[in-house]
């Protein structure tokens, strides 16, 4: 048994959990840590973000593209309060990171001390759990605890606060391995899986929809192997994507405001709608009153807060997908449903997903791309249009290749997750879409990229506005544009090569395919500077708050006003 300080616990603990990669930002009352992290440099790669909400993202997207659990580290008052955005957009989609920060000293706590803030009071409603350790012979524990819920069930964001002088104090140190998380199967009743069966041999027009659950749980496998024995249409939710194959036969594409008219309309004619690991979110379900009226709804989700929370289920599993699938296909016999399989497959060929081949647009780059890595890439991305292209228009054949801002919806966390994945990945091509008004946000971080030769591709889909809010504005505001156009000579370009990065400017495709494999082959940082119109807009389209059924697109409003 080792005396140690609690920095040297800190790292200790971190080295049981199998921790190699931290990404942070230094500060005064977390230079213990950090001084003890400068004597044990060969032990773990620290990346020295530009920001410590862009540390948050990047710890964000490690996590999300590895299946492990990303950490950050930040200083106190605003050092910690940076990290929020990153915690808040890590539990919106369920994503296990740790975050330590370090506060001022236990005696200074509560009395407005310079750079003190009560992160763990501020982030209370943003974690899975949070910790502020007082007690030095507690730190360990904590920090094992902490990894532990970060990991287990439905995983989410941690927070661990550590006084300045607990990381100085010593404390006994021993050695533990890590608890193995056992998938949760306690909650899975025998009644709920007879109840499910029944359903699904009972009915004609089953429908398939796949959430961010099925990806978290690591069950492509256990979800094809279901589909296929359903014998049904699947789609996706933005955070399911890759859980089922983007090119299988029986896959017709995203649902909700910007879902394909196959999954929209064949959903809403379904009589059994089998939801595998969502939540339900409004951008999904558009008017509840309307969704999937004719249906009855089966639930499948490790987290018994989300049966019936948005949309009423008629029956319901409880349990982690992986397990609840696993007995589902041992016991569900091979169904056949080629007439409604047919049907839905037709309003594919009928509503198929298009773009004008004119010009340049977001849609054709993205196409480009997935055409290039033949699919054998990391997308991470910003949020808006772009994002929403991103999901239409790359076929994510496995689980963990999108990494997005879901829940939060969350502008300028791409670029600092596209770092987290292609550390966590280093053999892959790791590309973040971001939309120029995002790139704005979280451009610093190139200076990151940069100074560690991190070989991401950021593509800028350059509109010189404020794309989704334009479209909204445009279809639902009556054409006036509050402030949300770039009236401005910045030239991304010249600020990325500022910053030591390769940059090209971007108006054709046929530059694009130029410059996107010279990006391919440079082994540094590279961004395409992509310009498209202004008023290209994300088609299908859904009315806030109007149902799925209805979605529409341009040749639909041309219809509409020539009628």
């Amino acid at each position: 048994m080792k005396q140690l300080t609690g920095a040297q616990i800190v790292l200790e603990c971190l080295k049981e959990q199998g921790v190699d990669t931290i990404f942070g930002y230094p500060g005064g009352a977390i230079l213990n840590i950090y001084d003890e992290l400068y004597k044990q440099k060969d032990e773990f790669t620290h990346i020295l973000t530009s920001h410590e909400q862009g540390a948050s993202h990047a710890a964000d997207g490690y996590a999300r593209s590895t299946g492990k659990v990303g950490v950050c580290f930040a200083t106190s008052g605003p050092g910690a309060t940076n990290t929020v955005t990153g915690i808040a957009t890590a539990y919106m989609d369920s994503v296990p990171i740790v975050v330590i920060t370090c506060n001022v000293g236990v005696g200074l706590l509560g009395k407005d001390s310079f750079q003190e803030v009560d992160i763990s009071g501020i982030t209370l409603p943003i974690t899975k759990h949070n910790f502020i350790v007082k007690d030095v012979d507690k730190l360990a524990d904590t920090i094992r605890r902490a990894f532990r819920i970060a990991k287990s069930g439905r995983p989410g964001p941690v927070l661990i606060d550590i006084p300045k002088d607990v990381t100085a104090a010593k404390a006994s140190y021993t050695y533990q391995e890590p608890e193995k998380i056992i998938r949760s199967s306690e909650h899975i009743r025998e009644m709920d899986i007879y109840t499910a069966i029944s359903l699904i041999e009972e009915s004609k027009r089953p429908f398939i929809l796949v959430g961010g659950g099925a990806v978290i749980s690591d069950a492509a496998d256990e979800v094809r192997e279901f589909a296929e024995k359903v014998h049904c249409p699947v789609c996706d939710t933005l955070m399911g994507k890759g859980a089922f194959d983007g090119t299988n036969a029986l896959y017709t594409g995203m649902i909700g405001m910007h879902g394909t008219k196959a999954s929209n309309k064949g959903v809403s004619e379904c009589d059994l709608l089998i939801a595998i690991g969502t939540r339900f979110s409004d951008r999904v379900f558009g008017n509840a009153a309307t969704f999937a009226k004719n249906a009855a709804i089966l639930q499948i989700d490790i987290d018994p807060v989300e049966i019936n929370k948005n949309v009423m289920a008629y029956a319901h599993i409880i349990g982690d997908v992986k397990a609840v699938l696993t007995v589902m296909n041992r016991r569900l016999s091979q169904q056949n449903h080629n007439a409604w399989v047919k049907k839905i497959m037709e309003y594919k060929v009928k509503y198929p997903l298009t773009y004008d081949k004119g010009r340049l647009t977001c849609p054709e780059i993205i196409e480009k791309i997935y055409e290039r890595t033949k699919g054998d890439a990391i997308i991470t991305t910003e949020v808006g249009q772009h994002q929403m292209w991103a999901a239409q228009f790359f076929k994510y054949d496995a689980p963990r290749k999108l990494l997005t801002s879901g829940g939060l919806g969350t502008m300028g966390y791409g670029l600092g997750a596209s770092m987290g994945a292609k550390l966590g990945n280093p053999d892959k091509v790791v590309i973040n879409i971001a939309g120029d008004g995002c790139f704005r946000m979280n451009l610093n971080e190139l200076a990151t990229a940069s100074r560690y030769n991190i070989p991401i591709i950021e593509v800028i889909i350059n509109n010189s506005v404020l794309g989704m809010v334009r479209q909204w504005q445009d279809l639902f505001y009556d054409e006036r544009y509050s402030y949300t156009t770039f009236n401005d000579p910045v030239d991304f370009v010249k600020v990325a090569e500022g910053f030591g990065v390769i940059a090209k400017k971007v108006t054709t495709i046929e530059e694009f395919e130029f410059a996107f494999e010279e990006a391919l082959d440079a082994g540094r940082p590279v961004v395409l500077d992509c310009h498209i119109d202004l008023d290209d807009k994300v088609w299908p389209m859904v009315n806030p708050g109007g149902s799925i059924s209805e979605a529409f697109d341009q040749n639909d409003l041309n219809q509409k006003e020539a009628q």
